[in-house]
């Protein structure tokens, strides 16, 4: 496993280092026969420590986790302990995924993921006399960035669990059983929501609306 090790505002000593190379190889274990790399970040945060983990165990795979501490070793060791929470409720369907023989690898879907810079809030509020007929709907957002991404098939299960294990708030996916763009992501209720497109609705018939009726 490729392990990379950085501080932002910090320095991370050779024991420090050695530590976390020792915690990951006993976690990883336990769970893979390999794993392809590793990346851990500690950064100062005012008075405090952060550490930001991300695991990339297989293709479209990853497993983030981070914790923050007065103490490096403390930080490391609660973000580690997340992850191998999350790597235990999901200890079976990664192992599966692990274990089983795979095709050859198709050339994966690609998606644009865009950053978008926040809206002037004093922008909005100028008077409507002087907003350009083009821009009365408000103004455009900013690019700040453009990302390739990988866009996965998957089941439902299989994109709660990636999106769980990534840490992530939301993830599109393409549903495997019928091929269709569907969403999952994390309610503000603690559950998880699921978005899928609804059946195209069939064509009204002569003297018919839209709603059926004559």
């Amino acid at each position: 496993m490729q392990l990379t090790v950085t501080g932002k505002q910090v320095d991370v000593g050779d024991a420090l280092r050695g530590h976390v190379e020792t915690a990951l190889d006993n976690l990883v274990g336990k769970y893979f026969r390999s794993a392809i790399e590793a990346h851990v970040v500690f950064a100062r945060e005012a008075h405090l420590i952060s550490a930001e983990l991300s695991l990339h165990v297989g293709r479209g795979m990853v497993v983030n986790s981070s914790a923050t501490a007065t103490d490096h070793y403390i930080a490391f060791n609660a973000a580690a302990e997340r992850l191998a929470k999350q790597l235990r409720r999901y200890k079976r369907h990664l192992r599966d995924y692990h274990g089983k023989a795979r095709p050859p690898a198709e050339p994966p879907e690609i998606a644009r993921s865009f950053v978008l810079a926040p809206i002037d809030e004093e922008a909005e509020g100028l008077d409507d006399e002087i907003v350009e007929p083009a821009a009365a709907d408000g103004p455009s957002p900013v690019v700040v960035a453009e990302i390739s991404t990988e866009l996965p098939q998957l089941t439902v299960s299989e994109a709660v669990m990636r999106m769980d294990l990534a840490d992530a708030p939301v993830l599109l996916f393409r549903n495997r059983s019928h091929g269709e763009l569907n969403l999952v992501y994390r309610r503000g209720d603690g559950n998880i929501g699921w978005i899928e497109p609804a059946a195209p609705r069939p064509a009204p018939g002569p003297g018919q609306s839209r709603s059926g009726r004559r």
